[in-house]
């Protein structure tokens, strides 16, 4: 729950730190705001592909750990 709560935290300044830049860089507040709370529309290729391939190593990891704890069980060492 801690970590939950630092994250939405985390998010909240984060996303007033985008408006405060967006307003000073001049754009106006509707602007500001859509570009905040829609930032896939505004990433790059770059961006993109980086942002995908965190998702993807998020959801490798745990499946790839989940495999070895398996095979591990099936066949254990010998000493």
């Amino acid at each position: 729950m801690k970590n939950i709560s630092i994250a939405i935290m985390m998010m909240g300044i984060l996303t007033v730190f985008s408006l405060g830049l967006d307003i000073l860089q001049g754009f106006d507040k509707n602007t500001a705001i859509r570009n905040a709370l829609s930032p896939f529309r505004v990433m790059e290729k770059p961006e993109i592909f980086s942002f995908s391939l965190l998702i993807l190593l998020l959801i490798i990891n745990p499946i790839v750990n989940s495999y070895k704890k398996r095979k591990d069980k099936i066949s254990p060492k010998s000493s």
